[in-house]
């Protein structure tokens, strides 16, 4: 009994996993973020590819 009324009092547990959460938001943002750059930076290099071929 001692051990459940330890375990709810104890807020260490839960600080970890808002920390997790917080870092899991953070690589998805990131992951998003650079997807899109890789993208545009792709179309810029096709660009100017298409342009340096062409007669």
């Amino acid at each position: 009994m001692k051990f459940i009324k330890k375990f709810v009092r104890d807020t260490k547990a839960a600080t970890a996993i808002e920390y997790g959460l917080i870092a899991a938001l953070i690589a998805v943002a990131g992951i998003t973020a650079m997807g899109a750059v890789g993208n545009s930076v792709s179309n810029t290099f096709n660009k100017v590819n298409t342009n340096l071929t062409s007669p």
